[in-house]
């Protein structure tokens, strides 16, 4: 029997049964990953804050004591691979150094808006500790994504000129906090509002 031409039924549909209403759905809201430098950050830290407050999600490592750089990576890979969300980093002293190498080997680093980067050590440091020897040397390639370093004065593992060089390879801003320490729970940054408030940009 001989097929009829083709007639509109009516409904919102088209011949391939796709909905035709295309009103565009907002973005998915990005979401906060807070990393941690050796050690991890412990009570009182504004990132131990930010997660109790905000539910700012903390990256894991398996090994705070003696850390990899390559299995920290790894480990970022797979919190972005499990969620597809955009996200915005949150890092503080060897984290930002996390971040710099991540973004510089990762095929996911389009999902980062924005990072935070707080207290960056100078890893060329004739004193630094054997445990951070592996992230010798730094990667100090722009970032493909706005960031903020911030940095202390009298920080005890970086100095102003270390902080200054990392910010310009990194195409960060710099952001002086005067004699503040290394900026963690002994700084008095308490529950840090500045700090959120220069991320809300990458948030909105």
């Amino acid at each position: 029997m001989p097929g009829r031409p083709f007639q509109g039924t009516g409904h919102s549909e088209n011949r391939q049964g796709y909905a035709t209403d295309m009103t565009p759905t907002a973005p998915p809201a990005p979401r906060v990953l807070l990393l941690p430098g050796w050690l991890d950050s412990g009570p009182g830290h504004w990132q131990t804050r930010w997660e109790q407050q905000h539910g700012f999600e903390r990256v894991l490592q398996a090994d705070w004591q003696w850390p990899r750089r390559g299995d920290w990576m790894a480990r970022l890979d797979e919190m972005l691979h499990a969620d597809p969300r955009p996200v915005v980093f949150a890092a503080h002293s060897l984290g930002c150094h996390l971040v710099a190498a991540w973004a510089a080997h990762s095929s996911l680093r389009q999902q980062a808006r924005g990072a935070l980067l707080v207290a960056p050590p100078d890893l060329a440091r004739p004193d630094l500790p054997p445990q951070l020897a592996p992230w010798r040397p730094p990667l100090l390639q722009p970032l493909p994504f706005p960031s903020v370093l911030a940095w202390s004065t009298d920080d005890p593992f970086g100095t102003e000129a270390a902080s200054l060089a990392m910010a310009r390879a990194w195409g960060s801003t710099a952001w002086a906090l005067g004699a503040r320490g290394h900026l963690n729970a002994d700084s008095g940054l308490g529950d840090w509002p500045e700090a959120l408030a220069r991320m809300q940009p990458w948030l909105a």
